[in-house]
């Protein structure tokens, strides 16, 4: 297999993660987190959304986070849109980048919207030239490409043409989520392997959740495809609330440990990473899917092993 040397991050924990979660969580401590994640190395942070307040209340408070951190040099915080209002607050709370989503899923999208997902990203024009013509980026998502819920695949050909729509209207960064957790290695290298070699102009992201333990392995076949961008969530907060059962996504830490064992360089501190998660395990005040979080780093387990041998008398 062949890994790049080094791989980007983006926590969406802030945004992915805690829209999730039931118990509200503080500004002031959401703005801790944002900090944390910012000193831990991490460069890029899914800080938020501009949807409405009513439908996810969680991320009401994203305006407000924009206007507490300003602009930090070398960090990029985009946020979740979907239509022109969440542009105009992008303007207004000065957010530079913002990434709308789309469903690969025909069923799904046709019985929400009443569109195609084709349909669904030419409307996003508008957006777009809004958000350039205020020196904002624009980014997009396609979500469930990998299998959905309602159908028991996705044609190639219907994401490639969602890409090509995407492409149509200005946005040729965009990321495919695995929101539903259906993915498995061999299908993600032949799907990234495709969609690179035929839009080598897309600047690609990979999302996965961990609903099925796939992710970690799955983020191991894109990187040997050639990805080199993957969203991760702090204490893998998360989860697709139309899949019972879901999981949330890949842990940040997770994936920052397995890199510094791989030599695949992140730029991300992992005992900072690490002490981020458990800041968040005590803000929503219960366990999470963090495999780190709960056995620690392979590092301290070699390095305490001799003495767990001599108490139990089995040291030489």
């Amino acid at each position: 297999m062949n890994f790049p040397e080094k791989i980007v991050l983006c926590e969406v924990g802030l945004r992915d993660g805690l829209q999730n979660e039931k118990t509200p969580i503080q500004t002031s401590d959401k703005l801790e987190l944002a900090k944390a994640v910012i000193a831990s190395g991490i460069r890029v942070i899914e800080l938020g959304s501009f949807v409405s307040p009513k439908a996810v209340p969680q991320t009401a408070d994203t305006d407000a986070l924009y206007e507490a951190l300003g602009e930090i040099p070398g960090v990029e915080m985009r946020a979740l849109i979907a239509n022109l209002r969440g542009v105009d607050r992008a303007v207004k709370c000065g957010c530079k980048k913002v990434k709308l989503n789309v469903s690969a899923s025909r069923a799904h999208n046709l019985a929400n919207l009443n569109k195609t997902p084709e349909e669904s990203v030419a409307g996003f024009a508008d957006c777009v030239q809004m958000a350039k013509d205020n020196g904002i980026a624009i980014s997009g998502s396609i979500s469930m490409p990998f299998g959905s819920p309602w159908e028991a695949s996705i044609p190639i050909t219907d994401v490639m043409t969602i890409a090509e729509a995407y492409l149509a209207v200005g946005v040729d960064e965009i990321s495919l989520s695995d929101a539903s957790g259906m993915a498995v290695p061999s299908q993600v290298w032949d799907i990234t392997t495709q969609m690179k070699k035929k839009y080598p102009q897309v600047s690609w992201w990979l999302h996965f959740h961990n609903t099925r333990g796939m992710a970690v392995a799955n983020i191991i076949a894109a990187m040997d495809a050639g990805i080199t961008q993957f969203d991760t969530s702090f204490a893998g907060l998360g989860g697709c609330p139309f899949v019972p059962g879901a999981a949330g996504n890949v842990a940040s830490e997770d994936v920052v440990h397995m890199c510094d064992g791989m030599g695949v360089s992140t730029g991300v501190d992992i005992d900072r990473c690490i002490a981020v998660a458990k800041r968040v395990c005590e803000l929503v005040g219960h366990a999470t899917d963090s495999y780190i979080l709960r056995a620690g780093k392979s590092k301290d387990l070699i390095r305490d092993l001799p003495t767990k041998q001599a108490k139990n008398g089995t040291g030489k």
